[in-house]
C-alpha cells in the first residue's frame, strides 16, 4: 500500500509540473507578442513622427520651394557676387601699361624710333629756346642804325645797334673796319668768316634732325619686313591649318612700325625745314646789311649826282 501512494504520489507530482509548464509557456507567449506589439507600434509612431517632421516644413514652405528653380534641389547656392564680377567690364589699361605693352608689341625698331623721338624732341626745344634768346631776325636796331650811318652820326648809328644778336655784331664789326680805315678787301674776309661762324652756331645740330628724318621712315619699313617674314613663317609652320588671326596680327604688328617710323620722321623733317629756313633768311639779313654799310657813302654821292641832273635838267 505504501509503495502504491508513493507511486500515486508521483504520478501527481507530474501531471502538476506538466499544467503549470503549459501555462507559463503561455504567459510567456503572451508577453513576447504584447512586447513586440508594443516595440512595433513605438517604431511605427517614430517613423510618423519623422514623416511629419519632414513633410512639415515641405507644407509649410511650399510655395517657396515652388519660387525655386528646378535643378536648385541638391545643387550648391550661387554666390550672386559672383556673377555682378564676371558682368562688369573690365578695368582700363593704364597709359604706362599701354606704352609697355606699345613697346613690347613693336620691339626693337620701335625701341630705336622712341630713341630718336627723344633725342629729337631734345634738339628742338635746345634750338628754340637758342633762337628765342638770339632774336637773329630783328631788324629794328639795324634799320636805325643803317639810318644814323647814312647821315653821317658813326657813332651813334654803332650805339644804336644791340650786337649782342649776329646780324646787328656784323653791322658793327663792318662799321669799326670802315671807321678804321681798313682795306676793304681784308675786312670783306674777315667780316665774311665771323659770319660763317655764327651762321655754324646757328645751324649746329640740325644735321642730327635731317638724319633722323631720313633714318625713321626707313626704320619703320624695316621693321615692317622683319615682320612680314615672322608671319609667313607662322603661317608655312602651320600648314593647311591656318589661322587667319595670326597672320593678321603678325602683319599689324609688323606695320606698327612704319607707322611709328613715319609718326617720328613728319614733324621732325618739318621742324628741321624751318629752322634751316630761319638760318638762310638771317644769311640773307647778314649779306645785305652790310652791303648797305659799304655802300651807303656811294648811294650818297649817287643821290647827290641825281639830284643836280634833275636840277641841270629843269
Amino acid at each position: 500500500m505504501s509503495t502504491e501512494a508513493a507511486a500515486v504520489a508521483e504520478t501527481e507530482e507530474m501531471s502538476a509540473t506538466a499544467g503549470q509548464a503549459p501555462v507559463n509557456e503561455s504567459v510567456e507567449a503572451t508577453g513576447g507578442a504584447e512586447s513586440a506589439s508594443a516595440e512595433n507600434a513605438g517604431t511605427e509612431s517614430a517613423v510618423a513622427t519623422d514623416g511629419a517632421n519632414t513633410d512639415a516644413p515641405a507644407g509649410v514652405d511650399g510655395a517657396d520651394a515652388s519660387a525655386l528653380p528646378a535643378d536648385a534641389a541638391g545643387a550648391l547656392p550661387v554666390d550672386p557676387s559672383a556673377d555682378l564680377a564676371a558682368a562688369m567690364p573690365a578695368e582700363p589699361m593704364s597709359l604706362a601699361d599701354q606704352a609697355v605693352d606699345f613697346l613690347v608689341v613693336g620691339g626693337p625698331v620701335v625701341w630705336i624710333l622712341c630713341a630718336f623721338s627723344v633725342v629729337a624732341l631734345a634738339i628742338v626745344l635746345m634750338k628754340l629756346w637758342q633762337f628765342a634768346v638770339m632774336r637773329p631776325e630783328g631788324t629794328k636796331d639795324i634799320d636805325q642804325s643803317l639810318e644814323l650811318w647814312a647821315v653821317g652820326d658813326r657813332k651813334g648809328a654803332m650805339r644804336a645797334l644791340k650786337q649782342q644778336r649776329p646780324v646787328a655784331g656784323l653791322v658793327g664789326l663792318a662799321m669799326k673796319g670802315v671807321e678804321a680805315g681798313q682795306e676793304l678787301s681784308l675786312l670783306r674776309e674777315e667780316l665774311s668768316r665771323v659770319a660763317t661762324q655764327r651762321l655754324g652756331q646757328m645751324r649746329a645740330f640740325l644735321r642730327p634732325l635731317e638724319v633722323i628724318a631720313t633714318l625713321s621712315p626707313l626704320l619703320g619699313l624695316l621693321g615692317t619686313v622683319l615682320g612680314m617674314i615672322v608671319a609667313f613663317k607662322q603661317m608655312e609652320a602651320a600648314g593647311s591649318q591656318v589661322d587667319p588671326s595670326v597672320l593678321s596680327g603678325g602683319i599689324w604688328q609688323a606695320l606698327l612700325t612704319t607707322a611709328v617710323g613715319l609718326a617720328v620722321a613728319i614733324p621732325v623733317m618739318t621742324i628741321h625745314n624751318w629752322l634751316d629756313r630761319k638760318v638762310e633768311r638771317v644769311a640773307v639779313l647778314m649779306n645785305d646789311s652790310v652791303t648797305r654799310v659799304f655802300t651807303s657813302g656811294i648811294s650818297k654821292e649817287h643821290e647827290a649826282v641825281e639830284r643836280e641832273v634833275f636840277r641841270n635838267a629843269a
